[in-house]
């Protein structure tokens, strides 16, 4: 069981995104995560750093704590070979502490370089190939790779570490979450769903099974709720929803009917740790043992103090 801070890369600037990971680290999380967006979810969240040069930076400057995208996209912005060659990259740069987790991508992000959006099912036969790109490359030498989508010509990844990193792969359902076991190393899911851990087993995935609780710190619950409300409405849209709205304006109108009580029932809110531990334990009774812990208070500081002396160990005894 491994317990994460998530980096919300819509919600700060690439400097103050470092720091809360070098804290992260003092506060005792095993692993930092950061979106991989070219647009925040929302315009008043304000961001949107480029999340491969604040891992490099994190990389520089923390020791221990291991690292993850998600997760992006390696299919539309990003060519796989791209992709395969920043991961190695960056698993060199922090000694072997990188996971690169992958999904099939939003609209938000991906429309942004002109090529369109496909639908779900030609989404989904996209990140099958670039998975196999990915793989194919770190194998060393010169590649070649001639897909129905994606194509690679004489590429070669120089510079690859010993160990490569796990590929963690983004998983709605229960086809996502065979494929992760087919040709990924790891699941990773947003919900709290035991049928996309059994599905993932079932295929003979064996890996790490990531997965995100949503928490909102705050001395008053009303306080983190409305902290919630005001940037981080979005994520209760739904996964249909968030894939396909192609900017944070669109965003906007699609959540004026979200409301307070709305949040509470999928947040924790508050100063409460029993609340915090109810929320997060359902992923870790659905089978998952990689949390990550997305904080939508309004004060990261205060969230990974509370993380340190109230949540984490309460957290890992119920895993354990």
């Amino acid at each position: 069981m491994q317990i994460g801070y998530k980096l919300a890369a819509e919600a700060f600037g690439p400097q103050e995104l470092i720091r809360q990971a070098v804290l992260a680290e003092r506060a005792g999380f095993d692993f930092v995560e950061i979106s991989d967006h070219y647009h925040p979810w929302l315009d008043v969240q304000g961001h949107s750093p480029f999340a491969w040069t604040v891992l490099g930076a994190i990389a520089a400057k923390t020791e221990r704590i291991e690292l993850a995208t998600g997760v992006t996209c390696p299919t539309v912005r990003y060519h796989p070979a791209i992709i395969a060659q920043a991961a190695a990259t960056l698993a060199l740069v922090s000694d072997g502490r990188f996971t690169l987790g992958i999904g099939s991508g939003e609209r938000l992000n991906e429309h942004v370089v002109g090529k369109g959006f496909p639908g779900v099912h030609e989404r989904q036969a996209m990140l099958r190939e670039a998975l196999e790109i990915i793989t194919l490359l770190w194998r060393g030498g010169y590649q070649n790779y001639d897909g129905r989508y994606l194509r690679l010509e004489d590429a070669r990844v120089f510079d690859l570490p010993e160990r490569l990193p796990l590929i963690a792969v983004a998983a709605g359902g229960p086809e996502a979450a065979r494929m992760a076991a087919e040709l990924g190393d790891a699941i990773f899911a947003t919900e709290p769903r035991a049928d996309l851990v059994e599905a993932y087993r079932g295929a003979g995935g064996s890996g790490p099974r990531y997965a995100e609780a949503p928490l909102a710190w705050a001395p008053e619950e009303k306080t983190a709720a409305q902290a919630v409300l005001e940037t981080t409405r979005w994520a209760l849209t739904g996964w249909k929803v968030m894939s396909e709205l192609p900017n944070p304006v669109n965003f906007e109108a699609a959540t004026t009917t979200v409301g307070l009580d709305d949040v509470l029932g999928q947040f924790a809110c508050g100063p409460d740790p029993e609340r915090h531990l109810e929320v997060a334990g359902q992923f870790v009774d659905a089978g998952f043992d990689r949390i990550a812990l997305l904080n939508a208070g309004p004060d990261p500081d205060g969230f990974i103090e509370f993380f340190r002396t109230e949540l984490g160990d309460r957290l890992r005894s119920r895993a354990g």
